[in-house]
């Protein structure tokens, strides 16, 4: 059995966490079969695209039914991270509710791009899945939607306002920024996703 199970639907940035998962060793199957996936080991849900778009795609496999109830390690990131929240203004859009928390839009700020797109730094962490990661640490960020802080927040962000850069409940872990493409620190954060025990 690979080490990681990459969820294949119709929005994600597969490529790049292939060869993120390829750069640390790690072994992966890209599957949208619901067998495999709840046979993996640990799963990750990656997302490019829009949220509405998305979540059709997941209910036409039935995965929308199968990931709430996931138990091995779970990571999403970006649209990965926001289709596990309750639902999201990206399309108007009833999402995965594992977080029970809404997507919202970024307000229109004078000054501010939207979407957000480049590096900002991440704080206040507090998860083991930012273990080794250097306080205000920088990542990659593409995306015009947040997660508003909430009690599943475990790493903030600050654009235009302050928002959650990771959310975590129980063993599913997700992050609004791409850790495949986000350096030696999301390189940090797989390698730590490969070391967590459930």
């Amino acid at each position: 059995m690979p080490e990681v199970t990459i969820i294949k639907y119709n929005a994600g940035n597969v490529k790049s966490v292939m060869i993120a998962l390829e750069r640390i060793g790690a072994s992966y199957l890209l599957s949208d079969d619901p067998e495999e996936i709840l046979q993996a080991e640990r799963i990750i849900f990656p997302g490019v695209g829009e949220a509405s778009t998305a979540m059709a795609s997941l209910r036409k496999n039935g995965l929308d039914q199968i990931i709430p109830t996931l138990t091995q390690p779970f990571l999403g990131t970006c649209v990965g991270m926001q289709l596990l929240c309750s639902s999201s203004e990206e399309g108007n859009v009833d999402c995965l509710n594992v977080f029970d928390i809404p997507i919202k839009k970024f307000p229109e700020t004078t000054g501010f791009k939207i979407p957000q797109t480049g590096w900002n730094n991440i704080f206040d962490y507090n998860s083991e899945i930012l273990n080794q990661i250097k306080p205000d640490s920088y990542v990659y960020y593409n995306h015009g939607f947040y997660a508003p802080l909430s009690k599943y927040t475990v790493a903030k962000t600050d654009y235009i306002l302050e928002y959650s850069a990771m959310l975590q409940k129980d063993n599913f872990y997700a992050c609004q920024f791409h850790s495949e493409i986000s350096g030696d620190t999301g390189e940090q954060i797989f390698r730590n996703f490969l070391n967590i025990k459930i």
